[in-house]
């Protein structure tokens, strides 16, 4: 009888083993058993929750929550200070939720709850970072980005307390409001979203979105690497920073192409969602084909006018075809592709029998 990763994460989570032995176990068990038969078992695997109990927990943990800041906050209104009060009840329910997240999450190991609980503790920070810009007289956006700064810290030393993956995401997107605010006007703010992604007006926000997405890409790629059977939490942590790298990348230069309207423009585009859906399947992380589908509708939908029915057919056809083919697709393109450094790293791939 063979052991599967449930079991191995099942190991983990009852300290019978450590997360690095669950990974030497893992790899052996692939070496042995061979690639087809274990790959089906690590698929990017991806939970928000293990069973219906934890959903009945995160109701009963959305509702504790609302009862217990509106109980807490009448009584800390009490102090007349807006900006006390915010502070007060932000260190207070975050002082709340620790013994929550060391049960759920350190003893039970429940997945849905340490999301819910991720979310509650960074808007305690963001509320206690507002709170202080208040009390120093910060204009609106400074305080966006002191609030949003001071989230990135909390989530930061949560995760580092906890190892939440869900909870790096949002440290991720505190640094990324923080910066965002920064070269912000002190009475400015975006005079439109696109500022965010579009290169071409050569703004500071699209600049940070890129440089940032960047960096939480080769973040993420790095924990993937650490973990290519991906049968710990460092491998989560690498598919939730995916998740904010893959758009961040994908928008600001497929936005800036589409934006042009130029025929060279739309080849480009083409070619440079090709190199992602390349990325993704060899690093075997599909967040960046999601950020793509709009662009690539779009971009048929251009050389195919009035035809909308037959161009979602077309994307909707392919998406199909390569989600069912995705492990020979996959296997088809690491094998073609000489070896590059990092590459033995990668998720594992059946290779070819025969030596060239």
């Amino acid at each position: 009888m063979s052991v599967t990763s449930d079991d191995l994460r099942a190991a983990v989570g009852a300290g019978v083993i450590t997360e690095a032995q669950a990974a030497t176990l893992a790899q052996l068990s692939d070496e042995r058993q061979g690639y087809r038969e274990a790959r089906a078992l690590v698929d990017e695997p991806f939970e928000l929750f293990k069973g219906f109990n934890e959903i009945f927990i995160v109701v009963g943990l959305s509702i504790l929550y609302s009862g217990w800041t509106a109980v807490v906050g009448l009584s800390v209104a009490e102090a007349g200070n807006a900006s006390l009060f915010a502070v007060l009840l932000a260190l207070l329910q975050m002082a709340f939720l620790l013994p929550l997240t060391q049960y759920f999450t350190v003893k039970r190991r429940m997945i849905a709850p340490s999301i819910l609980l991720s979310i509650f503790m960074a808007v305690g920070g963001f509320q206690m970072g507002f709170g202080l810009a208040n009390g120093t007289g910060l204009s609106e956006i400074r305080g966006f980005a002191m609030a949003s700064g001071v989230t990135a810290v909390v989530m930061g030393l949560y995760w580092w307390k906890f190892r939440i993956p869900f909870s790096l995401l949002l440290a991720a997107l505190g640094v990324f409001g923080a910066a965002i605010g920064m070269v912000q006007g002190p009475n400015s703010s975006l005079s439109s979203p696109y500022d965010l992604f579009l290169l071409s007006t050569g703004s500071t926000e699209s600049l940070i979105t890129i440089t940032l997405g960047l960096i939480a890409f080769a973040v993420a790629l790095r924990f993937d690497m650490s973990d290519p059977h991906r049968v710990t939490r460092r491998s989560a942590n690498g598919f939730w920073l995916n998740v904010l790298a893959a758009p961040a990348i994908v928008n600001s230069v497929a936005l800036t192409l589409y934006s042009n309207g130029s025929i060279l423009s739309m080849a480009l585009l083409f070619l440079f969602l090709v190199l992602m859906a390349a990325v993704a399947i060899i690093i075997d992380r599909r967040s960046f084909l999601i950020s793509g589908i709009g662009y690539m509708i779009a971009l048929v939908f251009t050389v195919l006018e009035s035809a909308f029915g037959l161009v979602m057919l077309l994307v909707g056809l392919g998406l199909v075809l390569l989600g069912a083919n995705w492990s020979p697709l996959r296997c088809w393109l690491l094998n073609k592709l000489p070896h590059f450094k990092g590459k033995d790293r990668l998720p594992p791939w059946q290779k070819n029998e025969v030596a060239d």
